[in-house]
């Protein structure tokens, strides 16, 4: 588990453009990766500020 191939990633990636649409796809991304950030630090016992 976890490990995904180019082709796999290629898939989620259309399927993404097809449901949320290319103008919100940036947005959408980049929330999801502070999201996953900060779901990381929480993990890690890291307040905001702690890098």
């Amino acid at each position: 588990m976890g490990n995904l191939g180019l082709s796999e990633l290629l898939v989620i990636g259309v399927i993404a453009l097809l449901v949320i649409g290319p103008k919100r796809l940036p947005e959408v991304a980049r929330g999801l990766g502070e999201a996953v950030k900060a779901f990381q630090n929480a993990m890690k016992g890291r307040g905001d500020n702690d890098r």
